[in-house]
């Protein structure tokens, strides 16, 4: 996917994603051990908006960020059952995913 592609995708899914409201049943205090939902869609939407914003200002740090939801993200996907919940989730995974595949590769 290409620089211009990726960021259209990302900016519909984020809209979509403003436009939904925060599923009730993912505000419970924890969906996997030490996982919250609340923080977690945070996390991963301030790093989208920051990424629409300012495009290539990305950091090791927002990296980092990533990985570590994209990894929290993918505990939880599986222990949703509720469609509403799990479309919100996936959409989330997405833009999330879209970021870090966007961001600098770590050099070896």
């Amino acid at each position: 996917m290409n620089r211009t592609t990726e960021q259209e995708t990302v900016a519909r899914l984020w809209q979509e994603h403003r436009d939904a409201a925060f599923p009730a049943g993912l505000r419970r205090t924890e969906l996997a051990e030490g996982i919250h939902m609340v923080p977690l869609d945070l996390d991963i939407a301030m790093n989208v908006s920051s990424w629409l914003d300012h495009g290539d200002s990305f950091h090791a740090e927002r990296r980092r960020v990533l990985s570590k939801c994209l990894a929290d993200i993918d505990q939880v996907l599986p222990l949703i059952t509720e469609a509403e919940e799990l479309s919100y989730c996936q959409r989330l995974r997405q833009m999330a995913q879209l970021l870090f595949e966007a961001g600098p590769q770590p050099t070896k």
